[in-house]
């Protein structure tokens, strides 16, 4: 017997990140800018590996859909049944897909419920904020400042002997709380002070990522690019001066190319026609400032149809969160950096019922311990032959920022 899955619009409601239903635990969230998803409950979640794990993550989910009897009165981009995805980046991690009892949409404007297994609506209710006075201690995770650095400097060196192009290093940190860390205050921490990126959580690992992987709604592909860095200084004047300088920098202009190359390269084979601009823009966040571009194409009429896992098979692992050629910097990454990245640096978003969806690149990310009181966080730096390692540990630095100011802050 099918289970009855419905959406419909909803009236007047607080901000995405300010809802609870009433029995559910906060389970997924995807918010940019006071639009976005949020689930709670998890009706469905499972585990995909290995190298087929998009088209098992694929099939697992018409597996579901097919037990559902879908009425969606609201239609559109991201209604009706919804997945929620978090893959690691390496494919021998687990991947986590999770399918939420309840999810609440708002895009411009309309707001939407869907909710599985029942004939009434849930209560949408105003969630009241809690605050955790637990002690936070730090400490190093698989390398330290000093250690981290040699990596850096064995892997520029590798570079300038012509044994690949460019690496990305990333590195972690490890927080320890006296109090269980609530997931919902880092959400609001996040979406307060970090607007302009996607706000995530999947399967307890939590983030604000400014690069979005790919979006894919009916023919129309979106990806955007990151890569090149500068901290920003508070001082609006000068942060102007240094956006400039990294809008000239040969070394964060060629450390953007490879990424914005692998991206067109990897979509092209599904699009009949591609946009990639020439010049990245300059994007400014709270207190960072990176190159980025947007590449867009449009699907062609295959005889196959392309989905959003098909694109996730071509575009992961980027020059962005791995480096070029792929295969040489993989092995280095697993040479230097001496940890499991899990799903850090792996696509994390959502897909409907119709292939549709919108993955980030999982970024300024934290991995939640079972019994959410560790937070381990993440960042990486992409390596050329022109890095400087005191400069890329100083931006890692920068770039964990946000995991621990919300941690630091609101867990």
């Amino acid at each position: 017997m099918a289970i009855q899955i419905t959406t419909e619009l909803l009236g007047d409601h607080p901000k995405l990140n300010d809802i609870s239903i009433n029995g559910h635990e906060l389970s997924t969230s995807w918010l940019r800018d006071g639009d976005g998803l949020i689930g709670f409950g998890e009706w469905r979640t499972t585990s995909v590996f290995g190298p087929n794990r998009f088209s098992d993550a694929r099939t697992w989910w018409h597996q579901q859909l097919a037990n559902l009897s879908i009425q969606n009165s609201v239609h559109g981009s991201g209604t009706g049944p919804l997945l929620f995805t978090s893959f690691a980046f390496d494919e021998s991690q687990e991947s986590r897909l999770v399918i939420p009892e309840v999810v609440i949409g708002q895009k411009s404007g309309k707001s939407w419920i869907t909710w599985i297994g029942s004939d009434h609506q849930p209560s949408v209710e105003v969630r009241t904020n809690s605050t955790n006075s637990g002690e936070i201690k730090w400490s190093s995770g698989a390398l330290s400042d000093e250690k981290w650095k040699a990596q850096v400097s064995k892997a520029v060196e590798l570079i300038k002997a012509g044994n690949l192009e460019k690496v990305v290093l990333a590195r972690d940190l490890i927080a320890t709380s006296s109090q269980e860390i609530l997931p919902s205050n880092l959400i609001n921490y996040l979406v307060a002070n970090y607007p302009t990126t996607w706000v995530f959580l999947v399967s307890n690992l939590i983030g604000a990522t400014p690069e979005l992987l790919v979006r894919l709604s009916k023919s129309l592909v979106t990806s955007r690019v990151l890569a090149g860095t500068i901290r920003k200084t508070g001082d609006e004047a000068r942060d102007l001066g240094l956006a400039a300088s990294l809008a000239k920098s040969s070394k964060d202009l060629e450390e953007h190319e490879y990424a914005v190359r692998s991206v067109a390269n990897a979509i092209a084979p599904y699009c009949s026609s591609t946009n990639v601009p020439e010049v990245p823009f300059v994007l400014h966040l709270a207190n960072l400032m990176h190159l980025a571009t947007d590449v867009t194409g449009v699907i062609n009429d295959a005889a196959t149809p392309v989905d959003v896992f098909t694109l996730l098979q071509s575009l992961h692992p980027s020059a962005a969160v791995c480096g070029t050629p792929t295969s040489a910097a993989n092995a280095l990454i697993a040479e230097l950096e001496e940890m499991n990245r899990e799903r850090y640096a792996g696509p994390v978003g959502w897909v409907d019922a119709r292939g549709d969806g919108e993955l980030g690149i999982a970024l300024r990310t934290g991995q939640l311990s079972v019994d959410k009181k560790s937070l381990r966080i993440f960042a990486g730096c992409g390596i050329v032959a022109g890095s400087i390692p005191e400069d890329e540990l100083a931006e890692s630095q920068a770039k964990l920022t946000p995991m621990r100011t919300a941690l630091e802050t609101r867990a």
